[in-house]
């Protein structure tokens, strides 16, 4: 359990998710499974790969309950159908005789997918990160085109102060450490607020979550996947989190994405004075999404660390290095 919260494993939905279950309903949309079923890594849904009777496989998502309405699902994947249509390399689900991308069967919403294989991108290689700029430019000027309706945008609100009024609300902290993590994060989510409101930016339509681990590479190049946290944000959200290393090693690899994403979309440089910001949300959303999710038993076992007290030490630090660096006069970070 949490601290002040109990866990109780029986009672998740996933634990009918039973493989009988994944097969009748990936069956029950005209697909033969041969019963061969592998789980494949994912946390927020479910996901795994189901053999066919001609010895191919795809790929079944199951979504998790109660998190995005039917409404938010099928607009998530109109976008990707979009980006297909237009031969911009994404995994986009696969439709029914009726056209249909999303199923239910025995109260499950999930949707099939086509197996993509590929390995992770080299960034360390300098043509595969002008490459993916390119692509990526090409995503933001299609989601530049219309904006989500159903799906929630990136904002101060929905990832700070919402993420810190779970936490608080729900005595997930040790509470020796909720006055100290509650004084910190106030205080991050000023500057960040302040940050947001001061800079004029246009919302477009984002992956959302555009990092190395939801990018396949092939010889053919990269193709996108998971977009499952699609919305309306800042340009720069699918840009900073493809860098890794030291400042000057992230300006390096910055230069060669912009190489590339220029190409096909504009990018407004005053962006990147957000990206402490995002990353300082990203921290705070990352540990009340953790503590969201501790009913679903996968969690406890894939994140033990979570619930302990040097975890919240460490994670109350790890804010007030980021408030000292959105302090400073100039914390664009490259």
């Amino acid at each position: 359990m949490l601290f002040g919260m109990e866990q109780t494993e029986s009672a998740h939905p996933y634990s009918r998710l039973t493989p009988d279950v994944i097969l009748d309903a990936v069956e029950s949309v005209g697909k033969l499974a041969n019963g061969r079923l592998l789980a494949l890594n994912s946390y927020e849904n479910r996901v795994y790969q189901v053999g066919l009777e001609d010895d191919s496989a795809i790929i079944a998502k199951f979504y998790r309950p109660e998190r995005w309405s039917d409404a938010a699902i099928i607009e998530e994947h109109q976008f990707t159908l979009s980006l297909a249509q237009a031969e911009i390399p994404v995994v986009a689900p696969l439709a029914d005789a009726a056209g249909r991308t999303l199923h239910v069967f025995d109260g499950f919403r999930f949707s099939l997918y086509p197996r993509c294989g590929g390995r992770s991108p080299d960034l360390n290689i300098r043509a595969q990160r002008v490459w993916l700029g390119r692509f990526i430019g090409r995503i933001h000027a299609l989601g530049a085109t219309q904006a989500f309706v159903h799906r929630p945008a990136l904002s101060v609100q929905s990832f700070g102060d919402a993420s810190v009024e779970y936490l608080l609300s729900h005595k997930v902290l040790p509470a020796e450490l909720e006055q100290s993590y509650h004084s910190i994060v106030e205080d991050v989510l000023v500057w960040v607020r302040r940050n947001f409101e001061n800079l004029a930016w246009k919302p477009i339509r984002l992956h959302g979550d555009c990092h190395a681990g939801n990018v396949l590479w092939t010889d053919q190049g990269p193709h996108f996947v998971d977009f499952d946290d699609a919305r309306m944000g800042p340009a720069v959200q699918d840009l900073w989190m493809m860098l890794s290393g030291d400042q000057q090693e992230m300006a390096r690899q910055f230069e060669d994405i912009m190489e590339g994403y220029t190409q096909f979309y504009d990018f407004d440089r005053t962006q990147l004075s957000l990206v402490e910001s995002l990353r300082a949300l990203r921290m705070i959303h990352h540990a009340a999404w953790l503590a969201r999710r501790w009913q679903d038993p996968a969690f406890p076992a894939s994140f033990p660390w979570f619930n302990s007290v040097r975890y919240w030490q460490d994670h109350i630090l790890a804010l007030r290095e980021q408030l000292a660096v959105l302090q400073e006069p100039d914390s664009v970070p490259y």
